[in-house]
């Protein structure tokens, strides 16, 4: 065990490497341990089980999602705000796909606070829709309309579901437009 140099953060490093080439529901123990070269057991100093690695997977993905959201938002607002925030999100969908996968997990509430990751996720995705300003409870529900429609557009596009020859870029900028303009003449509730 020394001598493979093991810890928690590698073999959840490597657990993260493994979900991008083979799917995040699809990282196991045993292949990660092949790939350490040591037993199986050997794991179990460093992770519980398969859920606590798949949740410590979940986390350090979150801190590199932020990561990359704080990064494409910072300095912008209103529609700029909002096209870097999208465009982030997918780059990560698509370049990071096991990682993508593992900030989708539905993770304990203690977990998610105990999280940066996922706060800052959170803090940044209120944060880059306050030039609309939208009070709550709008504000969630347009969270939820973005949502939706980014995870639903990234799904189809990850199982090359867009079979329509319309070149997609041009149909992701135009959804872009729609959300924003979707955004600006928000009818808030009552």
């Amino acid at each position: 065990m020394a001598r493979a140099g093991l810890t928690a953060d590698r073999v959840t490093e490597a657990a993260a490497d493994l979900a991008d080439v083979v799917g995040f529901d699809n990282i196991t123990l045993s292949a990660l341990a092949r790939g350490f070269g040591v037993a199986d057991a050997s794991l179990y100093s460093h992770v519980k089980n398969m859920r606590d690695l798949r949740t410590r997977v979940a986390v350090r993905a979150a801190g590199e999602l932020a990561d990359r959201l704080a990064t494409a938002t910072a300095g912008r607002a209103g529609k700029e705000s909002l096209a870097g925030f999208a465009n982030a999100w997918r780059d990560f969908a698509r370049d990071c796909p096991g990682r993508y996968q593992a900030t989708q997990m539905v993770l304990a509430p203690e977990a998610v606070a105990g999280s940066s990751g996922h706060q800052r996720i959170m803090a940044i995705t209120y944060a880059h829709l306050g030039a609309y300003g939208l009070p709550e409870p709008d504000l969630t529900d347009a969270i939820r309309l973005l949502r939706s429609t980014y995870q639903g557009f990234f799904a189809i596009e990850a199982s090359s579901g867009f079979g329509h020859p319309r070149d997609l870029q041009a149909s992701w900028e135009k959804i872009l437009d729609a959300l924003d303009n979707a955004l600006t003449h928000w009818r808030v509730s009552s």
